[in-house]
């Protein structure tokens, strides 16, 4: 049997994954399970994304390789989103990179800027994906801890007390996945400030802005910001369009020509008609929004109801798509979901998967209808 590379050994199978082997299993025997650990939004994308889609079957390039770039009207259309939503102004020659999610820009990021050696700061909780592509990489994960106190903010005096010598890269994710703290933009730019004084390139992961949130903001509308910061951002949650793998990297043109030199290596182009969807996607207008938004905030409140039946307490100002919710005093996360998995059914994300800081919270999923999770409600 073929050895494999030692790098594999310094990751895991992803959680999710894991657990949803698990979780299949027992519905394979009969289990009623209740899903609401995953972030993978069960509503429709705006139907004119799909009515493109279908119409650009038939176009006569559809089936060809495409621009590593994406269309020219792609980036564009990324760059009047980003001036419209977030009035932040971005050439969409150079400063713009369609991706194919934005999962696998943490991918090139990681291999465009990192050598073996070097470090990079990841949040603690935060986006497990931060750390197993810093270690198959072959680069060093410093954690720095988040917690409710401080709204869930980088400590900057503690971050400072570690070595910083080999950091190169820092990832932050505003609003927070999984809490669904926000930040400020004055929390923006002290972040800003910190990657110039210390030379790190700062990655701000930005897929929930637009969900349950009133003031969507970038990192790229801070003054100088494209110096030392890319944004990353997805159409995954905004527009139900998970499963499509649309994603976009933004910032100095630089970092981008760099990024793009080993996505260009990685793929051979997104297919015709997903970039067209997104186009069409990007032209949503407000109501969009706030119609998705509704549903969510529906769901939100019976999801507080469950959270109430656990004894658990959270934060009603967190937005995203998700409720993040400590548990009672003396109760571990693991433990805690897979009692009310295997007596209840209902699948619940532990906090422990995000980092040692998650210990002691759960995580719930709007990606539920809510006659589910009534139906969870009602199985407590």
């Amino acid at each position: 049997m073929m050895k494999v590379a030692d790098r594999l050994h310094s990751v895991q199978e992803y959680y999710f994954s894991r657990k949803l082997k698990e979780v299949n299993q027992l519905i394979k025997d009969g289990k009623p399970i209740i899903n609401l650990g995953i972030g993978s939004p069960d509503l429709e994308p705006p139907k004119q994304v799909v009515d493109v889609l279908i119409d650009s079957l038939v176009h006569p390039v559809a089936h060809k390789y495409q621009s590593y770039q994406g269309l020219p009207e792609l980036r564009t259309a990324i760059a009047d989103f980003y001036n419209t939503e977030f009035n932040v102004a971005v050439n969409p020659d150079t400063e713009v990179l369609p991706l194919m999610g934005s999962k696998e820009g943490i991918m090139h990021i990681s291999l465009a800027f990192l050598n073996e050696g070097d470090a990079v700061l990841i949040p603690n909780p935060g986006y497990p994906t931060y750390s197993s592509v810093t270690q198959l990489v072959q680069a060093t994960p410093i954690h720095y801890n988040l917690d409710e106190t401080n709204n869930w903010l980088p400590n900057f005096e503690a971050i400072e007390q570690q070595d910083l010598s080999k950091v190169k890269l820092m990832w932050t994710s505003y609003p927070h996945m999984p809490t669904g703290a926000k930040a400020t933009k004055a929390d923006l730019e002290t972040l800003v400030t910190f990657a110039k004084k210390h030379n790190i390139l700062l990655i701000n992961d930005n897929p929930y802005s637009f969900i349950l949130n009133d003031n969507p903001i970038s990192i790229l509308d801070v003054e100088g910001a494209k110096d030392v910061a890319l944004e990353l951002n997805s159409l995954s949650k905004t527009f139900n369009m998970a499963g499509w793998r649309v994603g976009m990297v933004l910032g100095h043109a630089a970092h981008i020509n760099a990024i793009l030199k080993v996505k260009s290596n990685m793929d051979s182009g997104m297919f015709y008609g997903i970039q067209k969807g997104a186009i069409e996607a990007l032209k949503c207008s407000s109501a969009w929004y706030k119609s998705l938004n509704e549903i969510y905030k529906n769901r939100r409140e019976l999801v507080w109801q469950l959270a109430d039946k656990l004894d658990c307490t959270y934060d009603k100002n967190a937005t995203g798509l998700f409720v993040w919710a400590k548990l009672p005093e003396g109760k571990t996360s693991e433990a805690f979901i897979d009692q009310i998995l295997y007596n209840n059914s209902v699948f619940i994300t532990p906090g422990t998967v995000f980092g040692s800081q998650g210990e002691g919270y759960i995580r719930f999923s709007l990606c539920a209808k809510e006659a589910q999770i009534k139906d969870a409600i009602s199985r407590l």
